[in-house]
């Protein structure tokens, strides 16, 4: 009996060691990665530069998948019906999952995404072809104030992170610019170089793959990118605009805490990472740091900004 009680307490106690082991013991097996857009996109390139560094940190494979469509709402409108087990993740997009569900019913509420972490964001950059009459922003806006709805400008579709800046952009400068709306940003870009509009609302990291063939005159970012020393922020010129499409990573709602917990110290640690975050400003992305127990007021503070966008685009409160 004595010998069954002391086997009885060495089981519980090893049951008390072991438990917290084998939560650190994630991720175990391979995991999945679903990008909600197409292959090539800024989604892409980040998680393909994520790639590697996870593998080296875990020793386990992420595999990259893709589940495009109605811009990211048909991957985030099934993602609570995945397991959560923590080897589905998601990539998710701002202001995307916030005006989304805002404007119309997309089969997704912004309160159905569990973001984990937020590692990067693509900041706006207003761009013109490289022989436009803009040669600074002043110039553009001193035209646009002389010629109200003359100025158009394109950008990455309906309620994207273009069409905020352009709307914000149009209240901080006091001008009245014309948007045209493309289906994503290689076509937005194309309309800029073909001189089909007169300006653009795009990212900085497609300015980069263009070189010389346009001209970027300011950056929505709190200082200036890495790859672009010489364009001024919007801040630099009196225009409190900071601002882009924020990228972060999401689970089904199932997840255990402590999985979401774990998924976000190895997010963090790649973010952390001297070569990824070379990489990343190399190519034109802003990385920041919105870990999952920071996560609730970084949203908070970005659905706020948005909210306030979005009355001025018309999109009607839900």
């Amino acid at each position: 009996m004595k010998l069954a009680k002391t086997l009885a307490g060495l089981m519980l106690a090893a049951s008390f060691v072991a438990g917290p082991a084998a939560a650190q013991d994630y991720p175990s097996k391979p995991v999945n990665y679903i990008i909600p857009f197409n292959a090539g996109g800024e989604s892409d390139i980040a998680a393909r530069l994520q790639q590697p560094v996870w593998e080296k940190l875990t020793g386990q494979s992420l595999v990259i998948q893709y589940m495009a469509g109605a811009g990211g709402a048909q991957a985030w409108s099934q993602l609570n019906g995945m397991e959560g087990d923590g080897y589905t993740i998601m990539g998710t997009n701002l202001p995307h999952i916030v005006l989304q569900p805002m404007a119309q019913d997309v089969g997704y509420k912004t309160d159905d995404i569990s973001n984990v972490y937020f590692f990067q964001y693509t900041p706006d950059a207003i761009v013109v072809p490289k022989d436009s009459q803009f040669k600074t922003l002043q110039d553009l806006i001193d035209y646009a104030k002389q010629n109200p709805g003359v100025v158009t400008v394109s950008g990455s579709g309906t309620n994207s992170a273009n069409d905020v800046a352009q709307t914000r952009f149009n209240n901080l400068a006091g001008v009245n610019t014309t948007y045209i709306p493309f289906s994503g940003t290689s076509p937005a870009t194309a309309a800029v170089l073909g001189s089909q509009v007169m300006a653009g609302f795009s990212y900085t990291t497609a300015a980069i793959a263009q070189g010389d063939q346009m001209r970027v005159l300011a950056v929505a970012a709190d200082e200036r990118v890495p790859s672009f020393p010489d364009v001024p922020t919007f801040k630099e010129l009196g225009y409190d605009m900071v601002g882009g499409a924020y990228r972060g990573v999401a689970v089904p709602k199932s997840t255990p805490e402590d999985v979401k917990k774990q998924l976000s110290d190895v997010l963090d640690k790649i973010n952390h990472d001297e070569g990824f975050i070379k990489k990343m400003e190399d190519g034109g992305f802003v990385v920041i740091n919105v870990p999952y127990d920071k996560v609730p007021d970084f949203m908070a503070k970005r659905q706020e900004e948005y909210q306030a966008v979005a009355e001025k685009m018309g999109i009607a409160k839900k």
